[in-house]
């Protein structure tokens, strides 16, 4: 059977736990020069309607370690960009390719691909969740800090796709999260209501981060957003992370930002560089966990020995 993975969701606990493990075993081969190319032969697609940096440098260098090669197409480069539906273009493009990934708007365009796809999909991101990035800031969280069950995150800011893929990994994962936004900009009550044994919803940002293990946060105004710009920096002024905020979270509390961050706007001017900010090792690890996850859809659990 295809596995897709659309959402935190698309893998069990188990599974969950295995892909973040192997990908910091594939960091650790990769930091020292073991050549493992399992996708000798193997292609996949990268379709972008959103703009990325992170997201198409991880993958199409992740898929040159392993081997095999990328190919990117935006609305320009494909049929889907001229109105054809899109379950033709994944009859097409699944039966040329071998994994396909997509980062574009509306959630369910990922799902009807994939329900018309020979091959594995995988959201890059949507308007809906961003799966992808969360396997890398669990997989830094471990790095760091240990397991991640019994833990207390605080996400502070917009209830976007970010939020709601953290609300799926504190299922998964059994950590508790708090979720501090300002009114009119909270995550989907569906999704607060079906994990609420996992998640709050607090009064402010400094409810969020107090006794905090990590504090994550997003750009005030996504892709798609920008019409609302004045409006959200108005809204949103009181939920700037600072080093100061900070200081409410637990001693050895880390912060993380999917990037790329306004400086000065969701976060203060030195937050970045802050010590208990590990940005840097989070935007590394979308290379090593998406590894990770494009092994596993393709070729199953590996053996750790490797």
């Amino acid at each position: 059977m295809t596995r897709h993975f659309l959402t935190l969701l698309d893998l069990d606990r188990q599974e969950l736990a295995y892909v973040l493990q192997r990908a910091q075993t594939l960091k650790s081969m990769h930091q020292q020069g073991t050549e493992y190319q399992p996708f000798k032969g193997k292609v996949l697609a990268m379709i972008f309607e959103k703009a990325s940096t992170r997201t198409r440098v991880s993958f199409e260098a992740g898929m040159a370690h392993f081997g095999g090669h990328a190919i990117f197409l935006s609305p320009r480069d494909t049929q889907l960009g001229r109105g054809e539906p899109i379950e033709d273009s994944a009859r097409v493009i699944s039966r040329m390719c071998d994994v396909i990934m997509i980062r574009t708007y509306q959630h369910s365009n990922v799902e009807r691909f994939a329900a018309a796809s020979r091959v594995p999909v995988i959201n890059a991101l949507t308007d809906s969740y961003h799966p992808c990035q969360l396997l890398a800031d669990l997989q830094t969280f471990q790095e760091h800090r240990g397991a991640l069950a019994g833990k207390t995150f605080a996400w502070i800011g917009d209830g976007n796709n970010m939020c709601s893929s953290y609300i799926h990994a504190a299922h998964q994962c059994d950590f508790q999260l708090k979720i501090a936004c300002p009114y009119g900009f909270e995550p989907d009550p569906a999704l607060l209501q079906r994990f609420s044994d996992h998640v709050e919803l607090v009064n402010s940002a400094e409810d969020a981060a107090r006794d905090a293990h990590m504090v994550a946060t997003d750009v005030w105004t996504s892709m798609g957003q920008e019409n609302e710009t004045s409006i959200r920096k108005r809204r949103f002024s009181a939920y700037q992370i600072t080093p100061r905020l900070m200081d409410l979270a637990d001693p050895d509390a880390l912060f993380m930002h999917c990037l790329p961050a306004h400086r000065g706007e969701e976060v203060s001017e030195d937050m970045l560089d802050d010590s208990r900010s590990v940005v840097w090792d989070e935007a590394e690890n979308r290379l090593h966990a998406q590894k990770a996850l494009m092994e596993f859809l393709l070729l199953g659990a590996i053996g750790q020995s490797t």
